[in-house]
């Protein structure tokens, strides 16, 4: 199937039947493919004509009421491209949704419109609203944001995705600022839905600089408004190894260390610690960073813990796939934080190629196969993470390429 070939085709059909209107055309203005862009500007201008011609005979109260034949098949025309355009992109990086409002009208409308001789409106068919300053058309990959004057619709672009959804950055006009959208994949089940909403209900309820900020939940689209950031771990990192100082990378675990902390105090063990769950900002001279990704999140005598037993998170303990996953302790949280602060020294996931003493003996120390001989506290890995650093700074690693 040849998009561009169809788009152009519902064009010419569009101004044939002399449906050209582009005075909706702002509307749609940040959408940026122009033949798609056309099409849904003179299709909103179609609609927006021809709804006000049928609303000359509208409420119709308890009796029925004549539609001329001519407005009727024209409308018939431009319903049927719309449904059929819909089904043609479905799919693509082109796929649309129709408002609300207006998908139920276009049903409606469907029911009683006859091609010849005109047609009967049905009883109880109240005047329509008519979209003269919000779009009838959205983009799947396209969020609709409001104040209470106006709404715009803002292009996303796909930063990243994982096994449960798929992450945007877009950019809210009205604050002049970019966000980033997290939208549940659409193969979901019920039970991974569940814990897409926990994950935002746990995020919003969390308060603290070293945490990304959640701010709204769209139940009907299941997808979350959140804070935009850089980079992370993982990425940043991979980017800025070969020159990251011992104090760059301290900067960096000192402030997981108070994320953590903060999330313990709330009895809440995180179970999905992994590099990219970790995620930065950069400012001119300093890093923020920060905790996301929740939906794993055991907490401490609550219902909301997610019942999944199936053992996830990239650093976690090998050792849950014996115990259990519903079975996860404070000794678990402390492995994975041991590895992550290992490759947050080193820029390495390879273990088994970590060869200074300090480091090792840290990151031995915290992955011990025996529970009782690991760190059994924050505070214990706190100390243990600083001497380590103290050791390498005593012996000159400032910088750690060759650790």
């Amino acid at each position: 199937m040849n998009i561009n070939n169809i788009l152009e085709g519902n064009i010419r059909d569009l101004s044939a039947q002399g449906i050209t209107s582009v005075e909706y055309e702002s509307l749609y203005k940040d959408i940026n493919n122009e033949r798609i862009k056309t099409i849904f500007t003179w299709l909103h201008g179609g609609f927006i004509n021809l709804f006000r011609t049928m609303n000359e005979r509208l409420p119709t109260r308890d009796n029925t009421a004549h539609f001329w034949a001519d407005p009727s098949r024209d409308l018939i025309f431009i319903i049927e491209m719309t449904i059929s355009l819909q089904g043609y992109l479905k799919g693509t990086e082109w796929a649309f949704s129709i408002d609300d409002y207006y998908d139920d009208l276009l049903k409606k409308c469907r029911d009683f419109l006859s091609k010849s001789g005109g047609s009967v409106i049905p009883p109880y068919m109240e005047k329509i609203i008519l979209y003269y300053a919000e779009p009838i058309f959205h983009l799947s990959k396209s969020i609709i944001i409001s104040d209470s004057s106006q709404t715009v619709v803002a292009n996303l672009h796909p930063i990243g995705e994982g096994s449960y959804a798929k992450v945007f950055r877009f950019t809210d006009t009205f604050y002049n600022k970019n966000f980033a959208l997290k939208r549940a994949r659409n193969d979901l089940d019920e039970k991974e839905l569940q814990r897409f909403k926990r994950e935002f209900d746990v995020m919003k309820s969390l308060h603290s600089p070293y945490i990304v900020e959640v701010y709204s939940y769209n139940e009907e689209k299941k997808e979350y408004i959140m804070e935009l950031m850089d980079y992370s771990l993982d990425k940043y990192i991979s980017n800025h190894n070969s020159s990251m100082t011992l104090h760059e990378r301290m900067k960096i675990i000192m402030q997981l260390l108070h994320a953590y902390e903060y999330i313990h105090s709330k009895n809440i063990f995180h179970r999905d610690i992994n590099f990219n769950n970790v995620l930065l900002n950069v400012y001119d001279d300093t890093l923020v960073v920060k905790l996301s990704d929740f939906g794993l999140v055991k907490i401490l005598n609550s219902e909301l813990t997610s019942e999944n037993t199936e053992v996830k998170g990239g650093l976690n303990d090998p050792a849950l796939k014996i115990e259990g996953f519903t079975n996860y302790k404070l000794v678990h949280e402390l492995y994975a934080i041991t590895l992550l602060f290992t490759y947050i020294l080193t820029g390495k996931s390879n273990w088994a190629k970590i060869s200074n003493v300090h480091v090792r003996k840290f990151m031995e120390k915290g992955t011990n196969s025996e529970e009782s001989k690991r760190f059994q506290t924050l505070k214990e890995l706190e100390t243990a993470v600083k001497q380590c650093c103290s050791e390498l700074e005593r012996n000159s690693f400032s910088n750690l390429n060759e650790v």
